[in-house]
């Protein structure tokens, strides 16, 4: 685990202070750079908002300080949100600017998967290549590994990572679980007896493969090195970028918290909430910021007043993990909790996508500032092509929004609607069944999602819907008396909105279908003679 991270003294903290003063009362130039912009876009597997420091200041954790000075150097997003609940329909709604359902994205594909992303649709790293960019992905793609699917037929240029979930596949020396994995056993075939649920989850079939490109450079991986891994390339392709004068998408997607990875404790290493192990937590924590603090001296050093740093999660937190998973804050979903079942990852509770987000662009993003403009993962779609001077295909319809003037000017006029689509807890995969208007959030359907201790919520579907008013109830406890003059104006101003963008999608010719179909010949493996597809780490 990283070791070593900045804790300022006050004496420094007052310099910094200082120093952003005087940034901040530079302001941002002009919208378009003199050169196009590099966009670096740091994606975090299922972190909660409450994991950023800044986010929680009384908390006084220490856990994300290189995070925390992005934050105080340029813009902290509060009220920013995935597009989805869990992995695969978030990223494809990240790379499309669309709601799953459009893009055919609505649950996650697994290790057998023969398709992904559907082909018809057009990515982010593809228009930003087709203008003149370098497009490069470090981390976890989960959007189909074989053939046309992978990221290099996807628009980038090259690609370092794990297809799937860093829980997904069999190492040698695992992480944490609950319970926890079994290694790779490399001296026979029993382990290919083994079932996938004999642990909880936990995958026995196949060595987790770390790709570059197009090819298995390491079966199992070493989840140990897998960080040193990721920065070197990181840094490599920051530098080489520069050096060549060419604009670059360098697209991050960090697995650390999906299932923290370290070492047991020792007996008297520090605790919190009375959880043996709730350290493990944190130290994948800080060594995601410690890689994310690697990543934005690099930039700085080699095109500092060029380059967006747009960092944020694909859903929060891993509720059933327990002490495996991360903090929610104060969005609670108690509605939900208080009678059985989660409410963080898989659902449409706040803890489930409201996710930690900072932008950071010197010169060009005010320092030391907050919006808490309703903003969306697909926003990143339309805005880093706005920035870019690329304009969006006319071919199909997009649901993100073009951000520019809430990054650099302050603006605070977000999405008017923004909907919550079903990402495995009640209801159908991709149904828009929660709408959040202004400070108002309508649910249709509720529960069905497991929480710590295996309690599963009863799904129930509510008509007319449950409303929450979260500027006064943050942690979605008490709904609306339906009997009020609010409550039906909201409810009648969201179902008309609901019915249009239903109505609308229903008549899109753009709208793709995902192949969600299966076969053992699918998951990849670097040769099928060995136990668990072992081969070494290639060159």
């Amino acid at each position: 685990m990283a070791e070593g991270t900045p804790q300022l003294p006050p004496a420094a903290m007052l310099l910094f202070g200082l120093l952003l003063h005087t940034v901040s009362q530079h302001g941002p130039t002009a919208d378009k750079p003199k050169e196009k912009p590099n966009f670096i876009i740091i994606l975090a597997d299922d972190i909660g908002w409450g994991d950023l420091d800044a986010n929680q200041l009384e908390e006084r954790a220490n856990n994300t300080p290189y995070l925390n000075l992005m934050a105080l150097q340029g813009l902290r997003m509060t009220d920013f949100h995935s597009p989805a609940s869990t992995c695969s329909p978030s990223r494809a709604a990240i790379l499309t600017g669309r709601y799953g359902l459009r893009n055919g994205v609505t649950h996650n594909f697994g290790v057998k998967s023969l398709a992904g992303l559907p082909l018809s649709e057009v990515t982010l790293p593809q228009l930003l290549h087709k203008a003149g960019y370098h497009t490069a992905m470090i981390g976890k793609w989960h959007l189909g590994h074989n053939g046309l699917y992978s990221p290099t037929n996807r628009g980038f240029d090259y690609y370092l990572g794990i297809p799937f979930s860093n829980d997904m596949g069999c190492t040698d020396i695992p992480g944490y679980n609950l319970p926890q994995c079994l290694p790779c056993d490399s001296h026979g075939p029993q382990v290919i007896r083994l079932k996938r649920n004999i642990h909880g989850g936990c995958y026995s079939r196949i060595g987790l493969p770390l790709i570059e490109n197009s090819t298995i450079v390491e079966q199992p991986l070493d989840l140990w090195t897998l960080t040193e891994q990721y920065k070197s390339a990181a840094l490599r392709i920051i530098h080489n970028a520069s050096e060549r004068g060419q604009p670059y998408l360098l697209y991050i997607a960090l697995a650390h918290m999906h299932v923290p990875l370290a070492p047991p404790l020792s007996p008297d290493a520090p605790t919190t909430d009375n959880h043996p192990n709730s350290g493990v937590y944190a130290a994948s924590l800080r060594e995601l910021d410690s890689l994310v603090g690697a990543i934005k001296n690099a930039s700085e050093a080699t095109d500092r007043d060029n380059t967006l740093i747009w960092f944020t999660g694909d859903n929060g937190p891993w509720e059933q993990k327990c002490q495996y998973a991360g903090s929610v804050g104060p969005f609670r979903g108690k509605w939900q909790t208080s009678k059985g079942g989660g409410s963080a990852k898989q659902t449409t509770w706040e803890g489930g996508h409201r996710v930690p987000t900072v932008a950071y662009w010197p010169g060009r993003i005010p320092a030391n500032t907050t919006s808490s403009s309703l903003l969306s993962g697909m926003d990143i779609f339309p805005t880093v092509l706005s920035l870019a001077g690329v304009t969006l295909p006319s071919d199909r319809r997009y649901d993100g929004i073009d951000a520019t003037n809430i990054l650099l000017h302050g603006e605070q006029l977000g999405h008017e609607f923004l909907f919550h689509p079903n990402s495995g807890a009640a209801g159908r995969f991709g149904d828009l069944q929660t709408v959040r208007s202004g400070r108002h959030k309508a649910f249709y359907i509720t529960g069905a999602a497991e929480a710590c201790g295996g309690e599963t919520g009863k799904q129930q579907v509510h008509d007319p819907p449950l409303i929450f008013d979260l500027e006064r109830d943050e942690a979605e406890e008490t709904p609306l008396d339906v009997k009020t003059t609010e409550y039906q104006v909201v409810a009648e101003r969201i179902a008309r909105r609901r019915e249009k963008l239903l109505w609308d999608i229903a008549t899109d010719k753009s709208v793709s279908i995902a192949d969600y179909r299966t076969d053992e010949s699918a998951a990849p493996c670097c040769d099928l003679t060995q136990t668990v597809c072992r081969c070494p780490r290639l060159g």
